[in-house]
């Protein structure tokens, strides 16, 4: 397929464009800055929150992959590039600030939640809830809690809406089995419209 992913430069986008290329996927990467990046596929100057660039610079590709702090991307000008470029399938490097603790009890609104990584979880959240109201083919992957490298093993859990452990507490998943994860969900679309999380 031919793909671009928004937020090319970062940690989880260097493991999903690994991925992407193994499976002989075109990529094109988008960044706001691009000053001495070399991230070994096409990359171009956009600002995700610039609409009209935005979708000039999505347009003909079959899916987008979002890799972007929610805090620096907002929805409505995302949503509205890919409404204008007429590409529909919209996969997001979520959070795991809006995975459920318990029923109706989100990790974000809990008391021992980290002050410092709130406004990206809240930020998160209302990315969610934006894609939900829209008429796109979204879908929303959300890490477990402890979530950065390490190795590609293929082999984890799914779930859903709620915030998945071990036998021992541990909730944690690898850059790199997330983006397995995420191109498979690419290649099968086994949850438009939904969100969902994986976790070993």
């Amino acid at each position: 397929m031919n793909v671009v992913i928004i937020g090319a430069t970062g940690k989880a986008a260097a493991r999903l464009i690994s991925e992407l290329t193994r499976r002989a996927h075109a990529v094109r990467g988008l960044a706001r800055h691009v000053e001495g990046a070399d991230i070994g596929i096409p990359l171009l100057q956009v600002d995700a929150n610039d609409r009209a660039a935005l979708a000039h610079a999505v347009r003909g590709a079959d899916a987008v992959f979002l890799s972007a702090r929610f805090v620096s991307v907002q929805s409505a000008p995302v949503i509205g590039a890919m409404q204008d470029a007429g590409v529909r399938r919209l996969l997001v490097v979520g959070g795991a600030g809006s995975l459920e603790v318990s029923p109706g009890v989100q990790l974000l609104d809990t008391p021992t939640f980290p002050d410092v990584a709130r406004p990206e979880s809240q930020a998160g959240r209302t990315f969610l809830a934006a894609l939900k109201a829209s008429d796109l083919d979204w879908t929303f992957l959300s890490p477990p809690l402890s979530f950065g490298p390490g190795d590609r093993t293929g082999t984890y859990r799914l779930g859903g809406d709620q915030l998945m452990r071990d036998d021992s507490g541990a909730s944690a998943m690898s850059y790199e089995d997330f983006a397995k994860a995420l191109v498979d969900e690419l290649e099968t679309s086994a949850h438009t419209r939904r969100r969902f999380t994986i976790a070993y």
